[in-house]
């Protein structure tokens, strides 16, 4: 039977073990993908904003973001190719969790080389296919378009900085979950040294005013003391 070819791709690999990033590597190559081997999540956020990929194939434990963060954080800047998850984590949970963050696919370390081929080649067919508007969501007055980062009440749309525009996606896409500083410093500024606790603070009181998230316009969104943040519906 004759396969399909695909176009060669260029491949964003983020993966911390050099001996096994070298043979995943090589195997990609040799089907004729082109591949830019990262072993930080942060250079891989820099490096996606700054130009296209095609495909992400990413590990979940890194030395200093974590795989779902580097996923989150691309997506707050709009710059997500589709991503598969590599990893040596098999829970069930953690399967679901990525897979409903966004990832599209999943594959559990080690991989065969032709399972890992036609896996990637899958994933590629299916978005090449596929046009994938991010939703826009209403919330009373409030409407967040996701795919074109807007934010509008009563029609009006809202000024807010890059960050303020990345925090609040963030909070919007997990309302009621309780979002912990840290955390957030590194999905919306990527473990920036410059950058503490103090700076979500005034970001996360920016957004309740210009956003106006107050429990009068049906929103909440508290301090938890020594934990983080939380957005919340208020009925």
């Amino acid at each position: 039977m004759q396969t399909e070819s695909l176009p060669s791709m260029k491949i964003a690999f983020l993966e911390d073990d050099a001996a096994f990033a070298a043979n995943i590597t090589d195997w990609l190559e040799q089907a004729g993908h082109s591949v830019t081997w990262f072993r930080a999540g942060c250079e891989c956020v820099r490096a996606l904003t700054d130009a296209r990929y095609d495909l992400c194939l990413f590990d979940w434990m890194l030395p200093d973001m974590s795989g779902p963060d580097v996923m989150a954080s691309l997506k707050l800047k709009g710059t997500l190719p589709p991503v598969i998850f590599l990893t040596g984590r098999d829970a069930e949970e953690d399967v679901v969790q990525v897979i409903q963050a966004g990832a599209d696919d999943y594959i559990v370390k080690p991989p065969s080389r032709s399972v890992l081929i036609a896996r990637l080649h899958a994933v590629a067919r299916r978005c090449s296919a596929q046009l994938r508007p991010e939703p826009v969501q209403n919330f009373g007055s409030l409407a967040v378009d996701f795919g074109n980062r807007r934010f509008e009440i009563d029609g009006e749309a809202v000024r807010l900085t890059e960050k303020e525009t990345e925090l609040a996606l963030y909070f919007f896409g997990r309302v009621g979950m309780l979002l912990p500083r840290g955390h957030l410093i590194q999905v919306v500024w990527g473990s920036n040294p410059d950058i503490d606790t103090r700076t979500v603070d005034v970001h996360v009181s920016h957004l309740r005013a210009k956003l106006r998230l107050t429990p009068e316009n049906g929103w909440r969104l508290t301090s938890v003391y020594r934990q983080g943040y939380r957005l919340e519906r208020v009925e």
